[in-house]
């Protein structure tokens, strides 16, 4: 089977400088509310209130995560629609989206666990389930607490709810492969392959 190149994945970064703080704090809060590290002279209150902060900040993250999966999903819809091979294939989002999730290639892989993602289908899955709802980066005030403590929950059964909007053509039967870059490395890459031409 010949190997066809879909576009590169570009994760952009986003600014929250805050961001890997309040994750590590709200995993302790979590750790906390489950009785398995001590509160300390915290109130549950206070606790609750760092763990649904780290939580949003994981939110706002799958969103980034999110636009830039789908950029890289309509990009592969893109191309399949302009080659005669693949144009009748039957290919959708769900096809592009169930091989991103669960037929990543292995150096992509490789690439992602290396970046230290251990857990990339899950991340990828949930940033395209809240995808599904989120057109814009929520705002703390815009979710409801029940929603932000259980996200995770809501994320996973909108992946699965948006695949099963249309038959699934496995994309890993026409031989893709792709790259994944982080923004500035894809930038670096094209200066490089720009000075050389």
């Amino acid at each position: 089977m010949s190997v066809t190149k879909l576009p590169p994945l570009i994760l952009h970064p986003f600014a929250d400088t805050t961001g890997p703080e309040k994750l590590v704090e709200s995993s302790r809060a979590s750790l906390m509310l489950q009785g398995l590290l001590p509160s300390g002279e915290r109130s549950r209150a206070e606790i609750d209130g760092v763990l649904l902060d780290g939580r949003f900040c994981e939110i706002r993250m799958l969103f980034y995560v999110g636009k830039d999966l789908l950029r890289w999903i309509e990009q592969c819809l893109e191309m399949a629609g302009r080659s005669p091979v693949l144009r009748d294939a039957g290919l959708n989002y769900q096809s592009f989206a169930s091989y991103l999730v669960s037929h990543t290639p292995k150096e992509v892989e490789a690439k992602l666990r290396k970046w230290g993602v251990a857990d990339y289908r899950a991340i990828f899955s949930r940033a395209l389930g809240l995808s599904a709802i989120l057109a814009v980066a929520p705002e703390r005030n815009t979710l409801a607490d029940e929603f932000i403590r259980n996200y995770y929950r809501y994320a996973d059964q909108l992946f699965v709810l948006r695949q099963g909007e249309a038959p699934i053509v496995d994309a890993s039967n026409f031989g893709f492969e792709f790259d994944v870059y982080a923004s500035g490395e894809y930038s670096r890459m094209l200066e490089r392959e720009w000075a050389e031409q």
